[in-house]
């Protein structure tokens, strides 16, 4: 539990009571530590359970019986370490031109200027490629998370780079109503919706063009995507000679001590946790896994096992150790550990948990969160077959590979029974592609 000022604790509590309002009113909250005005996040749909049913195209189990919607992965090395300084001038779109970029940590690495990122564009004329009950399930999640975690997670709130081209939070939520709105009528009237025309979406959209900055590639102008995915792993409930790697869960969701942060990956596996260890006791095993498959897990963030027994069940990570993830460096060698949870599905960012995003593989995208932002609509073009393809997704996830990272998108790609069908499915896929960013006109 993050402990508030007084002043703060006012300003989360109005702000958070202010997003819930009714479909006939829509407010603004003033009230801010430094006294600044800020735009509150009202939703302008609100969609019952049986609303979103009714549209065929969203499961049940990614829908809650509230006012809005409801929360499901975690991307390379998932990481989110929540930041719990930011200050009410961060909740505004910048008024300088220049950006100051931060790590995981909150630490400042390096500022660099809006414009060299971004600029205005245009979507070239080709049809734009999704699954339209899906993108909207992972919108809807989003959007919902904005709503609900309003005084939690003060990260969601920094405008990131786009707060150089004068866009605020306020415009990312009401892009995601909007594109709700549109989706939402579009499927009920079971026609191809019209976010799929780049005409409607120029016409309706600011269109932001994202140019890579990749401080060890200066040549590099494309974003990278890379690709992630949720594989399948056999397992089991007990340990035998060979699932004989333990998936640990913490017991507790605040442990004073944090012992759990003393020890690197090479510690736990050296057996602390387990009967005789100096840490026995303090930690529940979920699962046992081969090495691959633990492996898998961490560098994954979610993983679908299936026991021996013939049961099946997600698992996601929780907490990690505050050990940096180190790119380029060997899984095996990396000193970061995740502990996870039991999970109903693959899930994506979110400040403990219970909270993350539910999200849906050919529309996610994991992504720098505190440095391009939560919700951010995204583009990507390429070329294949000698011609232009589109693919929209939202940014929902993140990763500890993406912090900071201003030249390189993870494209949730699906649930997998091992490497060799993931490697063949993405074979199709782009390694760099044009990004761009949508924001509601």
């Amino acid at each position: 539990m993050h402990i508030f000022s007084n002043q703060k604790v006012r300003f989360t509590l109005g702000f958070a009571a202010l997003l819930l309002v009714s479909t006939t009113s829509m407010i603004l909250a003033t009230q801010s530590r430094n006294q600044q005005k800020i735009a509150a996040i009202p939703p302008k749909n609100n969609f019952s359970t049986q609303q979103h049913i009714a549209l065929g195209t969203i499961a049940p189990v990614d829908v809650i019986p509230t006012n809005f919607s409801a929360p499901l992965t975690a991307s390379p090395e998932f990481d989110q370490q929540p930041i719990n300084t930011i200050t009410s001038d961060q909740y505004q779109a910048s008024t300088s031109t220049t950006y100051p970029v931060i790590d995981e940590w909150e630490k400042f690495k390096f500022s660099i200027p809006g414009s060299q990122v971004l600029s205005p564009a245009e979507l070239p004329k080709s049809d734009i490629n999704f699954q339209q009950g899906d993108l909207l399930t992972v919108i809807v999640n989003t959007r919902k998370y904005f709503e609900d975690n309003a005084a939690e997670d003060p990260n969601i709130f920094r405008t990131g780079l786009l707060g150089t081209q004068g866009v605020t939070v306020e415009d990312i939520v009401s892009t995601l109503d909007f594109m709700i709105t549109v989706l939402t009528e579009d499927i009920n009237n079971n026609r191809v919706t019209r976010l799929k025309n780049p005409e409607f979406i120029n016409e309706n959209f600011r269109v932001v063009k994202w140019t890579a900055h990749n401080p060890s590639n200066e040549k590099q102008q494309q974003v990278r995507i890379t690709k992630y995915a949720v594989f399948e792993h056999t397992g089991s409930r007990t340990k035998t000679s060979t699932y004989n790697i333990p998936l640990y869960s913490l017991k507790d969701n605040d442990i004073e001590d944090k012992f759990y942060t003393k020890y690197t990956k090479q510690d736990v596996l050296s057996g602390i946790y387990e009967p005789g260890g100096k840490e026995h006791g303090r930690v529940k095993p979920l699962a046992y896994l081969t090495r691959d498959g633990l492996e898998e897990a961490l560098m994954q963030g979610t993983i679908l096992i299936n026991f021996t027994d013939g049961t099946q069940a997600y698992f996601n990570v929780d907490r990690n150790n505050g050990i940096s993830f180190v790119p380029g460096l060997n899984p095996r060698s990396q000193k970061r550990y995740w502990y996870f949870r039991e999970v109903d599905g693959i899930k994506g960012y979110g400040h403990q948990i219970d909270a993350k995003i539910s999200i849906k593989p050919g529309v996610t995208f994991a992504g720098d969160i505190l440095n391009m932002g939560l919700g951010r609509i995204i583009v990507m073009e390429h070329t294949r077959g000698g011609s232009k393809h589109l693919q929209m997704g939202v940014m929902a996830d993140t990763g500890g590979a993406f912090l900071p990272n201003l030249h390189q998108l993870d494209y949730l790609a699906g649930t997998f029974k091992n490497r060799q069908e993931f490697t063949q499915y993405i074979r199709q896929l782009p390694e760099y592609a044009t990004a761009y960013l949508l924001v509601k006109k």
